[in-house]
Parts: C-alpha cells; structure tokens; sequence
C-alpha cells in the first residue's frame, strides 16, 4: 500500500469527521472518545438496548469491543450489529480477553455468530481463541507466545471470511490472500490500558471513510503506530501517563510529511 494512499485516508477522517458508534468497555471509553476527536472522528457511546440499533444505522462504523461484559451489553452489541450488518455499515469486533473466562469466551463466539464483523482486531491469544486454537492468556492480557502469529492470522481470516489484525510487537493485517505487516508502534503502548481498544475505534474511522476495508485497517494501524512513535520521543523523561496524553495530541497533529518519513510496512 503506497504511503500517499495512507496519508490521503487520514485527510480524509479530518475532512469527514465520520460517526464511529462505539460499544466499548468502561475502563476505556473517555480515552477512545479522545483520541477518536483528536483522529477527527466523532464519536458515540451509545450502549442501551432501546437505542443500539437505531444508532448503529446512522452511524459510519460500528466498534464492538468486550472488554467489561455483561448481558446487557451483549444484547445491545447484537442489536447494534445486526442493525449495521442490514445498513451496509462496517463493524469492527474486538474479543478483549477472549479465552480468559468461559463466559467472555462465549460472549465473542456469540458476537461472530449472530452479527457479521467486517474486521476483528485483537491480540495473538485472543484471535487464537475465536478461531479454536491454543495460546497463553493472563487476565486479558497476552504475551507474544511462541506461535507464528502470521499463520494464524491468515488462517482464521480464511475461517471467518474477513479482516483479522493481529497486534503485537508486529502488527499482522490480511484476508486470507493479501497479508501485510506493519513495524511502527512502541512498546509504551503496553504500559497504558486502552490503548489497544482505542486502536480498534481508530480502526472504525478509517473504515468509515474507505470502502476498502483492508487499505483502511492498514492506514490505521500504521498512522496509530507512527503517532505513538512520536509520543513516546517526546515523553521520554517522563512515563506511561505523559506518554498517553501526547498520542491523542500527536493521533491529532500528525502530517503527512512526518507519515512518509516513519511508515513501515512490508506486504508478505
């Protein structure tokens, strides 16, 4: 994917201001609904059943996202997604600690089932867990493990039939035939909670712009990264909590002259 493609998408999010319906969990909705203003994206965090669905219909993207669960929240993730599914809306699903609990294990098998994600985003152990396979999980949170995360990736995309992102130290993006690898990021990602979850959203904005739904996950991934790049160099003498507040103002300051010189991405 060219570098210019990547940087016209992110014009894009700043010119549209997309409608990105998150069902997201507590721990991280203030966070997500920042850095999605900063992206330039407008979000909602619309979680009751009475309105979920209606919400999802006007919205550009739908997020779904498991991380505090509840039945309530599924029932509104299901109406949400069903209602996206018949508009023609992308959802992106993210199985937060999917394998951790039997309960949240069937709470994403529900998701997947009932509902049809466009793009599901999660760590090696959770994408591990929705496509049947082993991986090491520790509350909800997973280590790099020792698999081959590519392979997996691919697998489970040919499996469910769309977009899979694998995050890690590397980032995996494919449908099952076309597979890239995106490099930025840095590993003071891992030190604040949420930012995963807010990737996913960011996810979603792009999504909502672009038809192609795997030159937007690609475009988001690397632009999220990229920003945390700059982020983590501009806080260096201080910590995690400075570093989280710099990537919403760099997710909002970022340029394009800055994107061609940090993009990395490699396609398989």
């Amino acid at each position: 994917m060219e570098k210019v493609k990547i940087c016209e998408l992110l014009e894009r999010v700043r010119a549209n201001n997309p409608l990105v319906h998150n069902i997201t969990n507590v721990v991280v909705t203030n966070f997500t609904a920042n850095g999605l203003l900063a992206l330039g994206a407008s979000p909602v965090m619309a979680y009751a059943p009475e309105e979920a669905a209606d919400m999802a219909k006007i919205a550009g993207a739908l997020v779904l996202n498991i991380g505090t669960l509840n039945e309530s929240v599924v029932e509104s993730m299901i109406l949400a997604g069903k209602s996206a599914n018949e508009q023609n809306v992308p959802v992106v699903f993210d199985p937060v600690g999917a394998g951790a609990t039997p309960y949240r294990s069937a709470a994403a098998q529900k998701v997947i089932r009932e509902i049809n994600p466009a793009i599901i985003r999660g760590n090696a152990a959770e994408i591990a867990n929705i496509a049947g396979e082993t991986w090491s999980i520790k509350g909800v949170d997973a280590g790099e493990g020792s698999g081959d995360k590519t392979k997996l990736a691919i697998s489970t995309a040919q499996k469910l039939k769309n977009i899979v992102i694998v995050t890690g130290r590397e980032d995996v993006i494919t449908d099952g035939k076309t597979t890239f690898l995106v490099h930025n990021g840095h590993p003071l990602l891992t030190k604040v909670t949420g930012t995963g979850c807010l990737l996913t959203s960011i996810v979603g904005a792009f999504a909502a712009v672009e038809k192609n739904l795997f030159n937007a996950s690609v475009a988001a991934l690397s632009i999220y990264g990229a920003a945390a790049e700059i982020a983590a160099e501009k806080t260096a003498e201080h910590g995690p909590g400075s570093f989280q507040v710099e990537l919403i103002n760099q997710l909002s300051l970022i340029s394009a002259e800055q994107l061609e010189n940090r993009l990395s991405i490699e396609k398989l």
